[in-house]
């Protein structure tokens, strides 16, 4: 596995290098070699927290990701790896179960003994109208409907969008690529 750490107004001592290493270690066991693990920190000034973000493109177009924040360093580290970890023996227990014929490294002895977590499944459907809207009319229509997301056809591009409400208060939009 490649591990790549990158950080953003914090300076990554040898310390949390070695830290992040030996978490990612026991994951690399069951990850192949090839993949890369990238890993963003970053020190946020407002509010004096540290965030850390982990991605792993598994291929396919799949890509994990996890996120923690919190006042210690090494607490987000923990914390987001941990999130990387369950998502990987997730993901694996997927495709293990659409692949049959592929073979998968194996997993840690430990993983074995704990049950499989419950798939998600679909319980409501809800159907609406779509109509081409400006980004800022998405805006207004999501804030009126007191929702945190909001799905439209965008004027502009013709193409469906997403926006949504962020945890650090914005809004983000997702736009999909032809």
């Amino acid at each position: 596995m490649k591990l790549t750490i990158n950080a953003r107004n914090m300076v990554v001592t040898p310390g949390i290098t070695q830290r992040i290493e030996k978490k990612t270690y026991t994951m690399s066991k069951y990850l192949l070699p090839e993949t890369e693990m990238q890993v963003r920190m970053r020190k946020d000034k407002n509010n004096d927290t540290r965030a850390v973000e982990i991605t792993v493109p598994m291929g396919n177009n799949v890509i994990l990701r996890s996120e923690a924040v919190d006042q210690n360093l090494f607490v987000a580290i923990d914390q987001a790896l941990a999130k990387m970890e369950r998502q990987i023996r997730k993901h694996r227990t997927k495709l293990a179960k659409r692949l049959r014929d592929e073979p998968m490294p194996e997993l840690p002895e430990y993983y074995e003994e704990e049950k499989e977590e419950e798939e998600l499944k679909v319980v409501r459907r809800k159907t609406f109208p779509v109509r081409p809207m400006s980004v800022e009319d998405a805006i207004i229509e999501m804030e009126l409907l007191g929702h945190n997301f909001f799905a439209f056809v965008n004027i502009d591009t013709e193409r469906t969008n997403v926006l949504y409400l962020r945890k650090d208060g914005n809004l983000g939009l997702l736009e999909p690529e032809a």
